[in-house]
C-alpha cells in the first residue's frame, strides 16, 4: 500500500466534530501506518452572534441530534447562561499552541477541549479552562498560556483557517485522505469508522469497489 496521510479538518466547538470523535480514534488506530494530521477550520472565529432564545434552541436541537446519533455526552448548562460569546478561535488556537509544544497526541488534546466544553459546559475562552487539561498532558500551564496568548500562535491559527478555506472546505468535520499527490474527501460531516475505512480501501485498492 502506498503511503498516505489522513487529514482531519475540524473545530473543538463544532458539535458534529464531538460526535465523530470516537470514530476518528478508530480510524487513526486502524490506519496507524498513515500520518494523521489535524487542521483547524474555524467554525465561528470571532463569535459575536446573538446569544438569544433562537441561538440556544438551535444549539440544543443540534446537540440532542448529535447525542442521539453518536452517544457522545452533552451538558446543557451552558444554554442556561444569560450571555455567552460562541467564539471558537481560542479553542482552535489552543490546539495550535499544544502542537508547538508536542508533536504527538494532538487528537487527544483536541478531544479534551471538546469534553470540557460539551460534557462539562466550561468556557474555552477562559484561561483557567486549560489548567486541568495541561495537568493531564504534563504541560506547564504558564508555558502553555504564554504560547496561547502569543501573536505567532494567533497568526498560525489564522493561516490554518485560510488554508482550509482555500481547499474549499466549509463544513466540519471533514476528513481528507492524501494518497500520492491526490486529495480525497472521505468524510464531509458525521460518518462512521466503517464508512471511512471502506472509502479509503476503495482509493488504495480500486478492485474493492467492484
Amino acid at each position: 500500500m502506498l503511503a498516505g496521510e489522513l487529514i482531519y479538518v475540524g473545530d473543538p466547538m463544532c458539535s458534529w466534530c464531538w460526535g465523530i470523535s470516537s470514530e476518528l480514534k478508530k480510524l487513526k488506530n486502524h490506519f496507524s501506518e498513515f500520518l494523521f494530521k489535524i487542521m483547524l477550520g474555524g467554525l465561528r472565529p470571532g463569535g459575536g452572534e446573538s446569544w438569544n432564545d433562537h441561538m440556544k434552541s438551535f444549539l440544543r436541537h443540534h446537540w440532542q441530534e448529535v447525542n442521539a446519533r453518536s452517544g457522545q455526552p452533552f451538558s446543557y448548562d451552558l444554554l442556561e447562561l444569560e450571555s455567552f460569546d460562541y467564539d471558537t478561535e481560542p479553542a482552535c488556537r489552543a490546539v495550535v499552541a499544544y502542537r508547538s509544544l508536542k508533536q504527538a497526541n494532538d487528537l487527544e488534546f483536541f478531544e479534551s477541549i471538546q469534553f470540557r466544553f460539551y460534557a462539562e459546559s466550561q468556557d474555552p475562552k477562559s484561561a483557567e479552562f486549560y489548567r486541568p487539561i495541561c495537568e493531564s498532558f504534563n504541560i506547564d500551564f504558564e508555558t502553555f498560556m504564554s504560547l496561547w496568548n502569543s501573536e505567532p500562535i494567533k497568526l498560525e491559527t489564522q493561516r490554518e483557517f485560510m488554508t482550509v478555506r482555500d481547499w474549499g472546505i466549509r463544513g466540519y468535520p471533514s476528513v481528507v485522505f492524501k494518497h500520492g499527490k491526490d486529495l480525497h474527501l472521505i468524510a464531509g460531516g458525521y460518518t462512521t469508522f466503517e464508512n471511512m475505512k471502506k472509502r479509503i480501501s476503495e482509493i488504495t485498492d480500486p478492485s474493492t469497489s467492484q
